[in-house]
């Protein structure tokens, strides 16, 4: 069985009917950071009395770095054993905290739930630190930067990126709402702040946004922090108007009650470019080559959905792809095999919001 077949069947078994009631088996635990982000949203309320629960949270604790924050993609559940005296000697780094693919995020959210279950204030403590590495890492733009507090290169730009920005702008407004599992973790003056930091999120973004002949368009993955103009990251991740992360962004948006004349232009100029550069009649294919290793291609197919690329060249508003050369190409087959299959460079993202922007037109309209 594959290892996805098998995690899922495993997660499906133990999450739904209950760690509590069933037990967990770890030999069927795989310790990947994709496994650790499923525990977290996906447990039942029942499991984080557990006593494995309980060891995941000291886990949390360990990692936290001491600027508040946690590093990204690590198996943050996974046995310690000896590697814990490594992670205790990184605590005092500065320079691997942050946002992006989830990370601190994450560790928040399961500290939220376990504090919540078992009251323990260590948890709360650790989270309300978290918060401050959060609420520290903000510009005066109202963007955030990739790492923080110490950075290097494109990682010092305002990060649309893996929806890192936007994640943490709906932990700031779920804390300040009191949502689930947000709820009850701060006062009232943390709340201020809290509305305030998230009015200059939503500000940023909408001051991020590309504009063409004074209309409003999409956004990059990533803005230069001075002048907010669409910015480069790694050597193919170039200045474009980026789909997958703008479809995210726009949920945001439509998120947002009684929205001023500028958030709905900002909504509808994104729903038209993403209508005016969908593709139709194709789909991606993944097969196997004559020398056993899996190969992705674009194969043609009338019937299905429409799809959008990664990118969009910021001049002709065509598709284009990268490899690590840094030179855009205009089909998907004309990268290496290892970019080819190692990035997103085509999404549904926008498909997926477009039942929401119906929703959202016959409330707010125009």
């Amino acid at each position: 069985m594959k290892r996805t077949t098998l995690f899922l069947a495993m997660m499906t078994c133990l999450f739904v009917n209950g760690y509590a009631q069933r037990g967990l088996n770890l030999k069927d635990l795989n310790y990947s950071s994709r496994e650790w982000k499923m525990i977290v949203r996906s447990s039942p309320d029942s499991f984080l009395t557990t006593p494995l629960a309980r060891q995941f949270a000291e886990n949390v604790l360990v990692w936290q770095r001491n600027t508040g924050g946690w590093p990204k993609n690590e198996a943050i559940h996974r046995p310690l054993g000896g590697d814990i005296e490594l992670i205790l000697a990184d605590k005092n780094k500065r320079n691997d905290s942050t946002t992006d693919n989830d990370a601190t995020i994450i560790e928040m959210t399961y500290l939220a739930r376990m504090w919540h279950a078992v009251g323990d204030s260590r948890y709360k403590e650790a989270f309300l630190k978290g918060l401050r590495f959060m609420l520290d890492g903000q510009y005066d733009n109202g963007g955030w930067p990739q790492f923080w507090p110490e950075n290097r290169g494109y990682q010092v730009h305002i990060t649309y990126n893996d929806d890192a920005m936007v994640q943490t702008l709906r932990v700031i407004r779920d804390l300040r709402d009191g949502i689930k599992p947000f709820d009850g973790l701060v006062d009232e003056s943390t709340k201020a702040l809290l509305d305030k930091a998230f009015h200059k999120g939503i500000q940023c973004i909408l001051n991020t946004q590309i504009k063409v002949n004074g209309k409003r368009t999409v956004w990059c993955q990533q803005h230069d922090r001075e002048t907010l103009a669409p910015a480069a990251a790694r050597s193919y991740e170039l200045p474009s108007y980026c789909s997958s992360e703008s479809a995210q962004l726009v949920r945001l948006l439509m998120e947002l009650s009684n929205p001023d004349q500028q958030v709905k232009d900002a909504i509808n100029g994104a729903m038209e470019w993403f209508d005016k550069h969908q593709i139709n009649g194709i789909r991606l294919e993944r097969y196997q080559m004559e020398d056993g290793r899996y190969d992705i291609r674009v194969v043609k197919d009338d019937t299905a959905g429409p799809i959008w690329a990664r990118y969009y060249d910021l001049k002709t508003e065509e598709p284009f792809f990268c490899d690590r050369d840094g030179i855009p190409r205009k089909q998907l087959s004309d990268i290496g095999h290892e970019r080819r299959n190692g990035y997103g460079w085509y999404s549904t993202g926008p498909a997926a919001i477009l039942p929401l922007y119906q929703q959202w037109l016959k409330r707010y309209g125009q």
